[in-house]
């Protein structure tokens, strides 16, 4: 089952969540002693990082779907969800709508999972509303400011795509193998930005704006985010793949930075640590899962 649901983010942006399992069923046999008999189950809600979107998060979103109420969100300017030309591609628009999803799904307290800049967002919101969020997992995100040369890079790595493309194939196969930035074959790379492009008269595209790319990351890239780590009071989890962009030093930084931080890692993934190595990411994640559930 894929199952669509609506969101208002703010500003009135239309946004899409998606379920991609049922949610199990409210069985009063299976509720924990401190939860009332036939209560829902807890809520997840997982966020993609930039250029992301919902469907990245498929195989996850269906192993958690047995325990959880798992709903995945496309962040505005990606995936189904709206793209206005002059809309606001803040850090307080991500979040505020992340916040307005937990709200309207009425998921929370709720454990948030984001991806790099999806991380971000679910940390910020973490340590804006601790009412929301009874767990935290982040994947793969930099605290620190990564400064203007890398947005520069961004910009140029935008401005080198062979667009359009011709097929998918061509997708997977620029992505995976010709990007100056892939430093040996990965099809899983290429398999995730076959993800992100859609059909148009001319060959494929990508279904977000570079542009506004650029604009959601500006507002990130030159600031460090230690100190709304440091705000965040929940249990949370740093994951990073041992190729990542998350050095090793840096992500044990955050977990003691974190008050109630855990660190865990996955070998043989790089970057898209979930969509690299999904046994090796639910081994990573589960037993803190079960910790907060059990808790």
């Amino acid at each position: 089952m894929v199952r669509r649901i609506d969101v208002t983010g703010v500003g009135g942006v239309r946004l899409a969540a998606w379920e991609f399992g049922d949610p199990p069923k409210t069985d009063p046999a299976a509720d924990p002693p401190d939860r009332e008999p036939g209560a829902r189950p807890p809520g997840v809600l997982l966020l993609h990082g930039l250029m992301g979107r919902a469907s990245h998060w498929a195989s996850t979103a269906r192993w958690l779907s047995g325990r959880y109420r798992a709903v995945a969100l496309d962040q505005r300017g990606h995936g189904q969800s709206e793209k206005p030309p002059e809309g606001s591609y803040t850090r307080d628009a991500y979040v505020e709508d992340a916040e307005a999803a937990l709200e309207q799904l009425a998921l929370a307290p709720a454990v948030l999972v984001g991806h790099a800049m999806g991380a971000l967002t679910a940390w910020q919101l973490a340590a804006k509303r601790p009412d929301l969020v009874r767990g935290l997992i982040i994947c793969d995100m930099r605290a620190s400011a990564l400064g203007a040369a890398s947005q520069r890079e961004w910009a140029q790595w935008f401005q080198s795509w062979p667009l359009p493309f011709a097929t998918l194939a061509d997708v997977r196969k620029w992505f995976g193998e010709d990007d100056p930035w892939v430093e040996r074959p990965n099809p899983a790379r290429g398999a995730f930005y076959a993800e992100v492009m859609a059909e148009s008269p001319d060959g494929w595209r990508p279904v977000f704006e570079p542009e506004q790319m650029l604009r959601s990351r500006e507002t990130w890239v030159y600031d460090a985010h230690w100190e709304e780590l440091a705000q965040v009071r929940c249990p949370a989890l740093v994951v990073r793949g041992l190729d990542g962009e998350l050095g090793r030093a840096e992500a044990q930084e955050m977990v003691r930075v974190l008050p109630q931080g855990q660190y865990a890692e996955v070998a043989d993934a790089g970057h898209l640590v979930h969509y690299d190595q999904p046994e090796g990411w639910r081994a990573a994640i589960e037993p803190f899962l079960d910790a907060l559930r059990d808790g």
